[in-house]
């Protein structure tokens, strides 16, 4: 059923002891917050081993900012591994299309599955889900054993009804489809991050958001450069941490601009904004977690709509869909219904 995470706290306390020891696997900063999420929300049961990959140089910061602020009780980190730790008999794992965790799917036999968010890449989880088809992701030409394994993996993660555990607004009818074919959805809204002491949020007004569409080739770069240099306000910049070295060197040459190199997901970063400040962002999963983290203090958090002339051939419009699947809220205007907005080489004060 898709519950919430008041009712997720209360269940996993209750069957703590009948959990017993959970093993999380994560390959992605976001993965690793969830995880301590899914321990905070009492998911995982009263004792969590997070084994972090190695080899992600990306992980290094938001372990640190994690030793900083102290880890729930019960939780510990391991040493980072070079491959899928064997299963607990809670299994929490963030990737669902990684060969290692696909691997470990088919090879072994953990006693309940907890998938914790992995951004966008959840929502196609949920929907391969529902439709029994093989765990690849949406872009890339696997071969032939790729797809083999892909397929066992799906087949088994389908038989172990697994829990999913997402800060994502799922849209009710896939909530309702996947929890049809078996699995359950949890919604939690970082409830362990809120709670911890944040940084002293920038002093610019406007936040800016990196976004890795340019490294990846979806999108133009020098239309995404423009488009900064005519914010025409003081900006504090937050890379993606897949940007391109020489991308934001040329970001840092904007004047009015400056690049924070936070290291750290914008959710552990940017949790502590004020009012008067707003979050601007190209399409991405951080926007939905700003929201959920920022709207009670009342900062806006902006998506702003790709442009087509920015897209490359790359960004076939399956892909453009997806990646705007979650831009807006609920009745939040688009761009193109903002005249002041209109163009966006000219982002509104």
């Amino acid at each position: 059923m898709n519950v919430s995470l008041r009712g997720v706290e209360n269940e996993g306390r209750r069957h703590a002891a009948e959990q017993g020891q959970a093993v999380a696997w994560v390959e992605s900063p976001l993965q690793l917050l969830c995880a301590v999420e899914a321990h905070h929300a009492g998911l995982l049961g009263p004792a969590t081993t997070i084994v972090p990959r190695a080899g992600l140089p990306a992980l290094r910061p938001t372990l640190r900012e994690l030793d900083r602020l102290g880890l729930p009780e019960g939780l510990r980190v391991a040493e980072q591994a070079g491959r899928a730790p064997r299963p607990g008999r809670v299994w929490a794992v963030g990737d669902a299309f990684s060969g290692r965790v696909q691997l470990a799917l088919v090879i072994s036999l953990p006693g309940r599955t907890v998938l914790v968010d992995d951004g966008l890449a959840t929502i196609r989880l949920l929907e391969l889900l529902v439709a029994r088809g093989p765990l690849l992701r949406a872009r890339g030409t696997p071969g032939l054993g790729r797809k083999v394994l892909a397929t066992a993996a799906g087949l088994r993660l389908r038989t172990r009804r697994p829990t999913v555990f997402t800060a994502l607004p799922v849209p009710a009818g896939l909530a309702a489809a996947v929890e049809g074919a078996g699995a359950r959805l949890v919604r939690h809204d970082f409830a362990w991050l809120r709670a911890q002491p944040a940084h002293r949020p920038p002093p610019e007004r406007t936040v800016v958001l990196g976004t890795s569409l340019v490294r990846n080739g979806l999108i133009h770069r020098d239309r995404y450069l423009r488009w900064l240099e005519r914010i025409g306000e003081p900006v504090a910049y937050f890379p993606h941490r897949r940007e391109d070295p020489g991308d934001l060197d040329r970001v840092r040459g904007i004047a009015g601009l400056t690049v924070y190199d936070a290291g750290a997901p914008a959710e552990m970063t940017l949790r502590d904004l004020r009012p008067d400040q707003r979050v601007l962002s190209l399409p991405s999963t951080a926007v939905t977690s700003l929201r959920v983290l920022l709207s009670a203090r009342g900062v806006r958090v902006e998506t702003v709509d790709v442009p087509d002339d920015w897209w490359t051939a790359s960004a076939v419009p399956s892909l453009r869909s997806h990646l705007q699947l979650f831009a807006h809220e609920p009745h939040q205007p688009h761009l193109h219904d903002q005249p002041h907005l209109h163009d966006p080489g000219k982002v509104a004060p």
